[in-house]
């Protein structure tokens, strides 16, 4: 039977849906982003009257509601990491690579498949944080309407976010083929080098944090409102993807050059 992209396709979709983990990954993720951006609404509507004028001014019920992003990107980004870094922990990969003697096709499939599920169920959860946030905020006048300015955007841009931080764990997990290396090395980038970062200077740090991943790709839901001279929505989403690109160009590489 002839390999072709289409059938590559099919396995890597039964390969996904199949593992108990996967299930378990996602709905983590959706919990975390619907929970927490409730709690952080929920607190807002009924803290509101404690705030300074100083942030009542930074105040922004879209991202308030969308808060949850922070801490489900992790589950995503570690899911994009396990997808490929459990094969080569297993030795199925053999048999992947072997099946598919061309070995990219491999990668294209894992990578459009994972980011065509997790942009799926991103979608649909940034809406329900959204309408369940604003619902919350509304309990003391301070939501706002989907029409709102911006708000179609950051919804649209969480899910865009959460896909494109996945696939660059994805990727971190082609280039290391290691679970711990890859998982380490998506959280110091997402979680721990950028508020490191804040120790510079200010002459070095106000030119440099707005372009590691996270505040780039921020920019574009609301989420890099304390960033100083934070990107552009998109041009943040520009940044993010130009690290996701650079990434599995070096995956491909490696997948193509070295033996699996």
């Amino acid at each position: 039977m002839q390999v072709t992209q289409a059938r590559v396709l099919h396995s890597e979709w039964t390969k996904f849906r199949s593992l108990r983990s996967t299930v378990w990954t996602l709905l983590i993720a959706v919990i975390l982003m619907v929970g927490i951006g409730a709690l952080f609404s929920a607190v807002t509507a009924n803290q509101f009257h404690t705030f300074s004028a100083g942030d009542v001014a930074k105040f922004n019920p879209i991202s308030t509601s969308l808060n949850g992003i922070a801490f489900a990107q992790l589950a995503i980004g570690v899911l994009g990491v396990l997808m490929i870094t459990g094969e080569y922990s297993t030795g199925m990969i053999r048999s992947s690579l072997t099946a598919v003697p061309r070995r990219l096709p491999v990668l294209w499939g894992k990578l459009t498949v994972f980011a065509g599920m997790v942009l799926a169920v991103s979608l649909v959860t940034s809406f329900v944080s959204f309408f369940l946030g604003q619902s919350l905020l509304n309990s003391h006048n301070l939501g706002v309407s989907i029409s709102s300015p911006g708000a179609l955007r950051s919804v649209f841009g969480a899910a865009l976010y959460m896909t494109v931080a996945g696939v660059i764990g994805m990727a971190i997990g082609s280039l290391l083929r290691n679970t711990a290396a890859g998982i380490s090395t998506f959280v110091g980038a997402f979680f721990v080098i950028p508020p490191l970062a804040g120790l510079l200077p200010s002459s070095i740090s106000d030119h440099l944090v707005q372009y590691f991943p996270s505040n780039a790709g921020a920019a574009l839901y609301g989420g890099a409102r304390d960033v100083t001279n934070a990107l552009s929505p998109w041009t943040g989403f520009g940044v993010l993807c130009a690290y996701a690109a650079v990434l599995i160009a070096a995956a491909a590489w490696r997948m193509r050059r070295t033996d699996a």
